[in-house]
């Protein structure tokens, strides 16, 4: 059974697209079958993979009015073991077209049950907004991505945030949880974004990813590539940290894994220069514990301090 992992933020500008095709490659470049999902009407993740606008072609709006199968939807991309499930803007609609329909929050999580065991991994990038795509979106996972920036508004989002995940625990979907929160855009020369990472410490303790995700040019030039960072510039410091946070994420993973190699090894081969052809990119990773798991977060005691 894969793994659905949803990518969401309501607060916009933190890189959750970027962290969801990112973080969808890296886990394709390991060898592990990967389907990235475009729940976001603009789209991005999809131009981001090199998918130009395309009205008559089936994306995850068909998906949700039942329109279409999510095989239907399925389209290859450049690297052998991801695919993708674009969007369209007429997504957008979907919030409104579905709001009479019985059991609307479920349609995503029922147009996907049929794919949980081709892929082992399943990302959704979500629109930033706590909307109906959202919600299905969330009802659909099994565990929650939070990007964040080491900025002071960003801890003012995350508590709305969590209230929404809790409130889909208790009524739609008891066995959400948090896979972690990575912080995106971080720049560790400031004394406010270490102050920030020390305040989610706290609050989130081993939630928090080791991973963080620097500022990096290579990162905001690649989607106008219509490529995966790892693949428009393998050696680049923004690819290279989200093949440490798929790394990350498959350790806590390792039963299902075992197949995979055991050499803790980290490779990124390609070329020096940006505008040539890389070669493929090879993550090889090692199984941890036998027990290694993902566990919920416990309710927090009072609320996080937002000084910082």
């Amino acid at each position: 059974m894969g793994r659905v992992i949803a990518v969401a933020n309501q607060k916009g500008g933190v890189g959750k697209t970027t962290t969801a095709i990112n973080l969808a490659a890296s886990f394709a470049a390991a060898e592990v079958n990967t389907l990235l999902i475009d729940c976001d009407p603009q789209s991005n993740a999809t131009s981001g993979l090199g998918f130009v606008k395309d009205p008559d072609r089936i994306s995850s709006y068909h998906l949700l009015m039942g329109a279409a199968s999510a095989e239907e939807a399925l389209q290859t991309t450049e690297l052998e073991q991801l695919w993708l499930i674009p969007s369209h803007k007429n997504l957008i609609g979907a919030n409104l077209e579905l709001v009479e329909v019985e059991g609307r929050e479920y349609r995503l999580r029922d147009a996907l049950a049929s794919l949980r065991d081709r892929f082992q991994f399943v990302v959704l990038d979500c629109p930033p907004a706590l909307d109906l795509l959202t919600l299905n979106a969330l009802v659909a996972a099994d565990t929650v991505l939070i990007p964040m920036q080491g900025e002071y508004f960003a801890l003012e989002g995350i508590s709305e945030l969590l209230d929404t995940i809790e409130r889909i625990r208790v009524g739609l979907n008891p066995e959400l949880a948090i896979e972690g929160v990575v912080l995106t855009m971080f720049d560790d020369r400031t004394n406010l974004a270490q102050q920030v990472k020390n305040e989610l410490k706290n609050f989130f303790g081993e939630k928090l990813c080791e991973t963080t995700v620097p500022r990096n040019i290579r990162l905001a030039e690649a989607p106008s590539h219509g490529k995966a960072a790892l693949v428009y510039d393998p050696r680049s410091k923004g690819a290279e940290s989200y093949i440490r946070l798929a790394k990350e994420i498959i350790e806590r993973q390792a039963p299902a894994f075992s197949h995979q190699p055991s050499a803790e090894t980290l490779t990124t081969e390609g070329t020096e220069e940006h505008g040539g052809e890389a070669a493929p990119v090879a993550v090889a990773v090692q199984g941890g514990e036998a027990g290694a798991t993902v566990e919920e977060i416990p309710a927090p005691a009072g609320e996080m301090d937002k000084t910082a």
